[in-house]
Order: C-alpha cells, then sequence, then structure tokens
C-alpha cells in the first residue's frame, strides 16, 4: 500500500516567547519543520508528504525554503480551526483509496526512520499505530479542589507522534463532527470504535514547545 504522512504545523510560538511560530525556528542553520520533512524523505523516498500549514503563514514558508534551496516534493494544504481539522483537511487532499497514513507534528523533528518504519509496519498489521514512552517520574492525581493522590505510573503513557493508521478507518473516523474531546488522532479513531496499538517511541522525539526545548533539539540533532 502507499504509504502517506501528514505533517500538521500551525504553532503559534506563544509558550517559545518568540513572534516567529516555532515551526519556523532555526535549529543547527536550518528551521524546524525542514528537519522534520527531511527526516521522512530520508525514511523513503516514495512516501507522500503532506504539509498541513495555515494559510497565512503560506508565504513566509515559501520564502524560507527559497532561502535555503529547500526542494524536497511535498503537497503544501491549507490548514483548518484546529488539529482535528488540519488533519481532515489533508485527508481530502488523498486522492487514493487504500493506503498507510501517518500523522505527525512539525515541531517533532528529532524523528528516526526505525520508529517511522515501526508505524507503517505495525498499522499494516493493527490498522493503528500510536507512538508512546513509558513515564519517568513518579505522578499524582490531582483534582479542582486542591485533592491529590499517588497514581501507578506504569498504568500510563506520554503518547507522541508519529500516529499511524489505515487509510479507510482515517477516513471514517474524520467524517464525524468536530468533539472537544479530540486531543489527537488517537482519540478521533477511538471514538469511532477502533482499538488503538501503542508502540515504543523515544524520549529524545521531543515536541518543541518551550526554549529548552530547542536547546535539546539541536544536542540531538548534532
Amino acid at each position: 500500500m502507499q504509504e502517506f504522512v501528514i505533517i500538521v504545523a500551525g504553532g503559534k510560538g506563544t509558550r517559545m516567547k518568540s513572534e516567529v511560530p516555532k515551526q519556523f525556528l532555526s535549529i543547527n542553520g536550518m528551521p524546524v519543520l525542514m528537519h522534520t520533512i527531511l527526516a521522512f524523505r530520508k525514511y523513503s523516498a516514495e512516501i507522500n508528504i503532506i504539509l498541513v500549514l495555515p494559510e497565512d503563514q503560506f508565504d513566509f514558508w515559501n520564502r524560507l525554503c527559497q532561502e535555503h534551496s529547500f526542494d524536497i516534493e511535498y503537497n503544501l494544504v491549507k490548514g483548518g480551526e484546529t488539529r482535528f481539522h488540519s488533519v481532515k483537511n489533508g485527508l481530502d487532499s488523498i486522492s487514493v483509496m487504500d493506503g498507510i497514513v501517518a500523522v505527525h507534528d512539525g515541531v517533532r523533528p528529532v524523528i528516526n526512520k526505525e520508529i517511522i518504519k515501526n508505524g507503517f509496519v505495525a498499522a499494516q498489521e493493527f490498522g493503528t499505530a500510536v507512538t508512546c514512552v513509558n513515564l519517568k517520574d513518579s505522578i499524582r492525581f490531582a483534582d479542582r479542589n486542591g485533592n491529590n493522590k499517588a497514581m501507578e505510573r506504569t498504568d500510563f503513557r506520554l503518547i507522541q507522534t508519529p500516529q499511524t493508521f489505515r487509510l479507510e478507518w482515517m477516513r471514517k473516523a474524520f467524517s464525524v463532527d468536530y468533539n472537544a474531546g479530540f486531543t489527537d488522532c488517537a482519540s478521533v479513531l477511538e471514538a469511532s470504535g477502533y482499538s488503538i496499538h501503542l508502540m515504543e517511541g523515544a524520549y529524545e522525539n521531543i515536541k518543541i514547545t518551550t526554549p529548552e526545548d530547542l536547546a535539546w533539539a539541536e544536542i540531538f540533532l548534532k
């Protein structure tokens, strides 16, 4: 089956305290988003890359591509009101009936070929493959009233991307109306009755959100 990746990048850089959206910040001389796209192209020369950006960022992104002579082939798609709508727009750009689709955060540039490959293989077998890692620290549950209690950390996982699915399953799941409970693609598929298969990610596969994350990503990418 054909392989696709929908790379979603709609960040504003608020927690980064930057006027430039975090996906465009430079790591080792190149914007974060370019590192992410290159990771998937290095995985496969045949994978279909779909980049979803807010429409008002198209011109800026295109200028960056010219400045960096970035000529990797991809399909640029307009983002939506929420992540759900952005992913749906990416799905709608796929014309084939069968395939495997990964969805990845544009600001997770430290993704390796092994995890990408494992996602496609697992999704082929199970229909879903969601990257995650174990918790390292002790955790407590705290409610809005100030009450808290210890929880067993081995019962929890930190969810990452890529999250990879059969194309037909994704189309069915994303045909519903948006729900505020849709925090990621896995929650959308789960709401449609599909079981979620978890697969091992990597601690260095960080989502760049703060200046500290940017510094760590620079180290991991060197």
